[in-house]
């Protein structure tokens, strides 16, 4: 009797605790990065396909500088829309801000002679007072985005025609035509690629790396599982493989566009707030749950009403760059912006409930559209079927979404 009850009472030992095998943390790695490693993959897979498909178009230097330039007013938009849907918000509004925007640098710098900076300055600021208007509606009278930002887009719409009075405005002066179409000057000796270019290239690698290994210390002063040493070296040179391609690539046309530099500092700003700062969080607890947030000392009225602000300043600096590149102001200016956006932000990871996305996802889904309509346009592929591939693609992304939120929750 007294055998049989020590054997009862004496539990097997458990098995000895070893580190998580390379198999197992790399499984946890794509399941906590589904989204983002996904949509990188199909990034990937999409500029394979088109550059074979087009004979080899798709990469060349002007074709690359093309797509920067052509979707970076998209890009600005996309980081700003996705920080609003990450707080459980959504803007309809901003393609016809940047309409608008576009409208008022048109007045001030050709019908008044304005000096072009003053007139960005002024724009910047015009863009910040319409989104405190909105934010003011949706975060203290408490009226849904939806509805204060559909008023807006019609309000805006109207103020465009209003202030061209219909027809179009141009030429807007060189200088600020740069903002969007111009490069970087070359300086040092000469050589096959353009110098800055190339130096900036590398700074961007040594700063990534710098964080990739600054995030990799931080996980393990927490005791947290970090990836082999060995992956962690082939994640490196992964990505400073891709941004010295890109980098040369770009190097061997005109250098990089000033247009770019302005993405970078907004991609690099954005990143840090939304990942390193009280602010940032805040957002996240917001669109995540914001009875919690609120029981938490999140100041949501004055949280809202800082992101609609900032959406109105990005708003308005995404329609001065497309301004400078269209070289005029024209009443149809920013037509499905909003909607390009918005797709970009729920390509990149964002989720239709708030509270999940990244600013690296926002300019990941924006590529993906850029990518996709650049590629379909060198193949021949006409407009029709490029809105219904594009529909698709969305909808394909918010699916898998859905289904990978029920898979975790099962």
């Amino acid at each position: 009797m007294s055998t049989a009850t020590q054997k009862t009472e004496s539990p097997a030992p458990p098995p000895a605790e070893g580190s998580p095998s390379v198999g197992t943390l790399l499984l946890q790695g794509l399941r906590s990065n589904m989204r983002q490693y996904g949509m990188l993959v199909a990034l990937a897979l999409i500029i394979v396909i088109f550059q074979i498909w087009s004979d080899d178009i798709l990469l060349r230097p002007l074709n690359v500088t093309n797509l920067v330039q052509q979707n970076g007013y998209i890009l600005i938009l996309a980081i700003g829309m996705m920080i609003v849907i990450i707080a459980g918000h959504i803007d309809l509004s901003v393609g016809s801000l940047v309409a608008f925007i576009g409208a008022a640098a048109g007045v001030m710098m050709i019908k008044h002679d304005m000096p072009w900076g003053l007139a960005v300055v002024l724009c910047l600021l015009l863009g910040a007072a319409a989104g405190a208007w909105q934010g003011f509606w949706i975060a203290y009278i408490g009226i849904p985005s939806f509805i204060v930002t559909l008023a807006g887009m019609l309000a805006f719409r109207g103020g465009t025609q209003i202030l061209l009075d219909g027809q179009s405005l141009s030429p807007f002066p060189d200088g600020f035509e740069k903002m969007s179409t111009g490069f970087i000057p070359e300086m040092g000796p000469y050589t096959q690629y353009h110098n800055p270019t190339m130096v900036i290239g590398l700074v961007v690698c040594a700063a990534a790396v710098w964080q990739e290994w600054r995030a990799r210390q931080q996980r393990a002063a927490y005791e947290l599982d970090v990836v082999p040493l060995g992956l962690f070296f082939v994640k490196c040179a992964a990505i400073v493989a891709a941004v010295m391609a890109f980098t040369m690539t770009l190097s061997s046309w005109h250098g990089a566009p000033y247009g770019l530099l302005i993405l970078a500092v907004l991609f690099v700003l954005f990143s840090f707030v939304m990942r390193n700062t009280v602010v940032g969080r805040h957002v996240y607890a917001l669109g995540g749950n914001q009875p919690a947030a609120k029981l938490s000392g999140v100041r949501d009225k004055r949280v809202t009403f800082m992101v609609f602000v900032n959406m109105g300043v990005l708003a308005a600096l995404a329609g001065l760059v497309f301004a400078a590149r269209l070289g005029s102001a024209t009443p149809s200016a920013g037509l499905n912006f909003e909607l390009e956006a918005i797709a970009a932000a729920f390509i990149g990871g964002a989720s239709a409930s708030g509270g999940v996305g990244t600013v690296l996802g926002a300019i990941i889904g924006g590529l993906v559209l850029g990518v996709l309509n650049n590629g379909m346009s060198l193949v021949g592929i006409g407009t029709d079927y490029q809105q219904v591939i594009k529909g698709l693609v969305l909808l394909a992304a918010v699916g898998f979404d859905v289904w990978n939120k029920r898979k975790v929750g099962s």
